[in-house]
């Protein structure tokens, strides 16, 4: 077999609204908007710096129906240089391109192979001895294991299969052509490319199979480094190596805090913790969901003044890292034992009515209300209600407990 190259990439999500940012800093929500684009042109200059031989994406280009034809505009004219460069680029379907929702296409330039999405497709390079098996998806919902339909491996060729799938299950993403690892090595190919996890996994050794995460984080579960896979064939044998390309990042944080900790302490604990990720994130920005966790003696207050804290370890981010913005700040602190005054007060067990409203199905209800009437008077609306009040209603509830505890102790 002959040595050759290739780039394997996938959930790329172009035209991905970032909803939740949006809510909380439009400014560094189309930053980060702009970072899925520019990580993808990013993905072409390697394509075309590396001299790759070919380039596979495993589903999900665009994010799903377009508004307008700028997304498809933008994938058309940044795939055009491989084209240019006499780079083949082999791409399927995933669920959230699927043609049912896709309701705009635009012709693709020469060397852009699209899979079928009725049946399982083939392509064969020659010039390589390289075969490519795929089958995109045509609906939304894949409940069915693709995989077992795919053909057998050509003889004399490197079989590389693409699919999109959550394989046995891959929590917290959706269901789709679930199959095992165990069904795609019965095929014989000697690679598969994966797509729709977003976070960089590597299945099995033999056959090699990846998922090379998305491109770009596009929320706080898609936290730390994105790129996709460099593969390298040698006498029928792959190698890979990760290619970073993410143009801004999201991190999660948790800083552990001793109960004798004075302020200064805390924000010094919080800078220390933050160094490793200001030097790993470069010069990229980033947006940190920090957590506060411990016990501490002033937690109600601490809870209480919320916005105080905020603003003061976003001063201390930016001490750490120019472009660190905190997404989210969590108190997630215990309380000290109850003072006197706040378990009595004037004969009332202040506790117990505290505890008989938190579990209140009544007031949880009357809480879901009003939620749904802020929600909609926010950027998005009702779509945004998620990202706006991403705390648990259980959060919101012991928040307010410790609220009205700082409010009784003085």
């Amino acid at each position: 077999m002959t040595s050759f190259r290739f780039i394997h990439a996938a959930d790329l999500h172009l035209g991905s609204p970032l909803s939740g940012l949006a809510l909380k800093d439009r400014q560094i929500a189309e930053r980060f908007a702009a970072a899925g684009r520019d990580a993808f042109t990013a993905l072409i200059d390697c394509a075309i710096e590396q001299a790759v031989d070919f380039m596979v994406i495993a589903g999900d280009v665009y994010d799903g129906a377009w508004r307008d034809n700028s997304v498809g505009l933008f994938f058309n004219r940044e795939i055009a240089r491989l084209s240019r460069a006499a780079i083949p680029v082999y791409f399927l379907r995933g669920n959230h391109d699927a043609e049912s929702i896709v309701t705009r296409t635009i012709a693709m330039p020469d060397g852009v192979h699209e899979f079928s999405t009725r049946h399982p497709e083939t392509f064969i390079i020659e010039g390589l001895k390289v075969a490519l098996h795929g089958q995109g998806f045509a609906d939304r919902v894949a409940g069915d294991n693709l995989a077992l339909a795919y053909p057998p491996a050509v003889a004399g060729h490197f079989n590389i299969g693409v699919l999109h799938t959550s394989l046995s299950g891959r929590p917290p993403h959706a269901v789709y052509a679930p199959c095992t690892p165990a069904d795609l090595a019965s095929r014989g190919y000697d690679y598969w490319a994966l797509g729709h996890v977003h976070a960089f996994e590597e299945v099995s050794a033999d056959p090699l199979t990846l998922y090379p995460g998305n491109l770009q984080g596009r929320n706080i579960r898609e936290t730390g480094d994105k790129g996709a896979v460099l593969v390298t064939v040698e006498d029928g044998a792959p190698r890979y190596q990760r290619i970073i390309l993410d143009r801004a990042r999201f991190e999660a944080v948790s800083v552990t805090i001793e109960p004798g900790m004075r302020e200064s302490d805390i924000l010094q604990a919080v800078e220390a913790a933050l160094a490793a990720l200001s030097e790993a994130a470069d010069a990229r920005p980033v947006a940190l969901r920090l957590t506060l966790a411990g016990a501490h003696g002033n937690a109600h207050r601490m809870i209480a003044a919320h916005g105080e804290w905020h603003d003061d370890l976003q001063a201390a981010c930016q001490r750490v890292h120019a472009d660190l913005w905190l997404e989210k700040l969590v108190l997630a602190l215990a309380a000290p034992e109850a003072s006197p005054r706040l378990a009595r007060e004037n004969d009332l067990d202040i506790e117990a009515m505290i505890d008989a409203l938190v579990g209140d199905e009544a007031i949880r209800t009357e809480i879901e209300g009003l939620i749904d009437e802020i929600a909609v008077k926010l950027p998005g609306g009702v779509n945004a209600k998620d990202e706006a009040f991403s705390t648990s209603r259980t959060d919101l509830l012991a928040d307010a407990r410790a609220i009205l505890a700082a409010r009784l102790e003085g």
